[in-house]
């Protein structure tokens, strides 16, 4: 299970990465709210375990923004504020589950292990996200500065590969895999032909995300730095 951890009291923060890193999960941390809000925002994590205090952007604005983008993803939160009327306001705004501080290592590995069995419901309609990008795979739009491009069934299976794993390295046979099959006959040129129009989706959407060549290894979805 990959699991987002936003807590601002980092010796805290480390301590649960590593606990879940024993328990074979793996974790990223966010300390503040600004940064929380762009992670949580992706929606490629499994669980999000959300402190309700923090810097810059409060816990239950980050909770509200993600269940309006209709990011789904279970949250468990956690808060030193334990009263009745907090618990329900965390509930009320889209939290899966409620901890109060402090609290039980072994008790949030319970509840997260609770938290992974129940079945996933299937809404058939779910939106990626990523920077200022918004990808629709069920209409095969791609949207970002209030501009929209309709995207190939070809061009939207890559796409969707790149926002569900996004600034990671994908390899060559991977997205092969992906757009054509496991046992697809398609020559080398044509998933670089892909690349090209994708790019060119990305650049007419003026987003600051692009497709770079890892040469020799593959592409990656990742912020156009201008120099």
């Amino acid at each position: 299970m990959h699991v987002l951890i936003i807590e601002d009291d980092r010796d805290l923060c480390n301590t649960l990465k590593m606990q879940l890193l024993s328990e074979n999960h793996t974790a990223d941390c966010c300390y503040t709210g600004s940064e929380a809000l762009y992670f949580a925002m992706t929606g490629s994590y499994d669980l999000i375990l959300l402190d309700r205090m923090l810097p810059e952007i409060d816990g239950l604005s980050i909770l509200r923004s993600i269940r309006q983008s209709r990011i789904d993803t279970p949250v468990i939160l956690t808060t030193a504020l334990g009263t009745v009327d907090d618990r329900i306001d965390g509930l009320d705004c889209g939290a899966d589950d409620y901890l109060v501080k402090p609290y039980d290592i072994n008790e949030l590995l319970a509840r997260i292990r609770a938290l992974s069995r129940r079945p996933k419901v299937f809404t058939g309609h779910q939106c990626l996200f990523y920077q200022d990008i918004r990808f629709d795979p069920d209409a095969r739009i791609l949207s970002a500065q209030e501009r929209e491009e309709k995207l190939t069934k070809r061009e939207a299976l890559l796409m969707e590969f790149f926002l569900r794993n996004p600034e990671k390295t994908l390899k060559r046979e991977q997205l092969f895999s992906r757009a054509w099959g496991p046992d697809g006959a398609v020559e080398e040129g044509n998933l670089d032909t892909y690349i090209y129009f994708l790019r060119k989706h990305l650049r007419t959407l003026k987003s600051p995300a692009s497709i770079t060549t890892v040469h020799g290894v593959g592409y990656r979805l990742e912020v156009n730095h201008v120099s």
